[in-house]
């Protein structure tokens, strides 16, 4: 049998206000071809579908016409629930789903009744874990003292491993796929995770997985292997500055008939690249260094003298996509130091300083109209003595 392993699609996620939605079709477009391509049976899709509990219509949209392209591509889908979805809205109509070849995991109740599918050696259990939050599955668990991931995840496992033997031992298939959306420890986050430890430790040992032949991670978004068998695909597309050296991709996973055969990695063609720039604005408006980045999604950080004049709509003259914008003056930003700053300066020195940082330097005029205004102040509160 062979799996497509992906993962944090975050459909509808905006990447500094700038909409990702046609960049999300795009690469989930690719991710079809490739599972007709490759000659995938079955997709696993291992939570943050959506990225908010509530996606708006398009949303929506953009996520049925992805699921049916998988389907139209020949495989099948299980996708479990992540901490960004709503499992309720995300597994309304799951029965009605799974007649048509989408088996969607959302509840604590469905982690120990797997969707069993057949290749020619027989039966491979296919188990989905949502994402489980302490504090409300604990008791439907069995473990009302547990207080952090690992407590209710390592429960939902032994329940996992219990079905497992009990459907061995009646000769009902051993081969197993376990889907799941959590952080388990020696995992690299990057800076477009969302936390979700809420109050208790948000982390767990590989160890809890054991016991199945693969364990398709969903949760951060880089591509990594923790063991042979207990892989995170990542997210299709870079969701922050940090994953700009990410080489995003899938996993193609193959079992035989003793189970985990070999795993490799597909490469997904980058949409549009994300690059850091830095320079003074003139510096990157002129320099040919910077060509390669002109269609790329852009953070640049300003090292100029002066806070430049509208420095965003200029900077999109050459980089049209760009998105995030700094300021700093060469050595640091001494004005972020507010004692050091004003130290050894009267109020008018102080007040010419900020208006030479916000608009350029204050003319005489300016100053002549700050020094009454300090002298009333100054009158003022001589009066109320």
């Amino acid at each position: 049998m062979r799996i497509l392993h992906t993962s944090d699609w975050h459909i509808g996620r905006t990447f500094h206000g700038v909409d990702l939605l046609a960049d999300q079709e795009s690469v989930l477009a690719e991710i079809a071809g490739i599972v007709s391509r490759e000659q995938v049976d079955v997709v696993v899709l291992a939570g943050d579908v959506y990225d908010r509990s509530v996606p708006g219509a398009e949303a929506v949209r953009a996520c049925n016409r992805a699921l049916v392209a998988l389907r139209e591509a020949g495989a099948t889908i299980v996708a479990t629930s992540g901490n960004h979805d709503s499992p309720a809205r995300l597994g309304a109509g799951a029965d009605f789903a799974a007649a048509g070849g989408l088996h969607l995991f959302t509840t604590v109740g469905g982690v120990a009744r797997p969707v069993v599918l057949e290749d020619e050696h027989g039966p491979v259990r296919f188990y989905g874990v949502p994402y489980l939050e302490p504090d409300v599955c604990r008791r439907e668990l069995g473990v009302p003292a547990a207080r952090t991931h690992e407590d209710v995840l390592t429960a939902a496992m032994d329940l996992v491993r219990a079905e497992l033997t009990a459907a061995a031992a009646v000769n009902e298939g051993a081969r197993s796929v376990v889907i799941a959306h959590a952080f388990v420890v020696g995992g690299d986050a990057t800076d477009s995770e969302r936390s979700i430890s809420v109050g208790g430790v948000e982390t767990v040992p590989a160890a809890a997985f054991e016991g199945v032949d693969y364990a398709a991670l969903g949760h951060l978004h880089s591509p990594q292997e923790i063991r042979s068998w207990l892989r995170y695909s990542g997210s299709p597309l870079p969701y922050s500055f940090g994953e700009r050296s990410d080489a995003k991709g899938v996993w193609i996973v193959d079992l035989g008939a003793e189970g985990l055969e070999s795993v490799r990695k597909v490469p997904l063609t980058s949409v549009r690249g994300l690059s850091r720039l830095t320079g003074t604005l003139q510096d990157l408006l002129d320099g040919e260094e910077y060509a390669d980045a002109e269609q790329d999604y852009v953070s640049a950080l300003l090292v100029d003298e002066r806070r430049p004049q509208d420095p965003m709509r200029r900077l999109r003259e050459r980089f049209p996509h760009a998105v995030h914008l700094e300021w700093e003056r060469p050595g640091g930003n001494p004005e972020l130091r507010y004692r050091e700053r004003v130290r050894g300066r009267d109020d008018a020195q102080i007040v010419r300083a900020f208006l030479d940082d916000m608009r350029g330097e204050a003319t005489d005029e300016e100053m002549s109209l700050v020094s009454q205004a300090l002298a009333a102040v100054t009158a003022e509160k001589e009066g109320e003595r």
